[in-house]
């Protein structure tokens, strides 16, 4: 839509807060050649690249903790320190099996660091309000459907028995002492 210069004015700082689904970083540049997809990635028109040495979710995204406090640094920045949630931040680990979900020790250090590079952001001044995993469930992936879990409770699909998973337990204990769990 078209805004008049004075509707423009009204909305400058006018959000209650700002909400960040934060999954991975990478680095963006100018892509090589026309995408030969469609879809949300095409519609970026860059080219996503990471180093070699991070390691990727299940979904093929870079693991990049230190993104999750650089992004807030930037959104605080850029924004005039807005209050801000982070209301999806998760992974999609490799389960094959009920064994292999219980036991997401990927996702825990998933977790772990990329809730405590939002702690730094937060303790660099940035207004977090507040902080939200995805998922609490095993759910359906708008893109994978049921083949990707990025739940910290365990699904069985045909039975819907839920089962917490070790993230589970880390996240309640990461809630219960405030962050205290988290190694420096």
């Amino acid at each position: 839509p078209n805004f008049t210069e004075d509707e423009k004015k009204k909305l400058v700082g006018s959000a209650d807060f700002i909400g960040l689904n934060h999954y991975s970083s990478a680095f963006a540049s100018k892509p090589s050649k026309p995408a030969t997809y469609g879809g949300y990635w095409a519609d970026q028109l860059v080219t996503l690249s990471g180093k070699d040495s991070w390691k990727k979710t299940e979904m093929g995204w870079y693991v990049v903790p230190d993104g999750a406090r650089e992004i807030l640094l930037w959104m605080d920045k850029r924004y005039s320190h807005p209050l801000i949630f982070v209301t999806e931040n998760g992974m999609s680990a490799y389960e094959p099996d009920k064994e292999h979900s219980i036991h997401d020790d990927a996702r825990v250090e998933y977790l772990e660091g990329y809730i405590r590079g939002f702690g730094q952001a937060l303790g660099q001044g940035v207004n977090l309000g507040g902080y939200f995993a995805w998922s609490l469930l095993d759910n359906f992936e708008w893109q994978y459907g049921f083949s990707k879990r990025f739940g910290i409770v365990h699904v069985n699909y045909t039975t819907l028995v839920r089962t917490p998973k070790s993230s589970a337990e880390f996240y309640s204990e990461v809630i219960e002492t405030n962050g205290g769990v988290l190694p420096e």
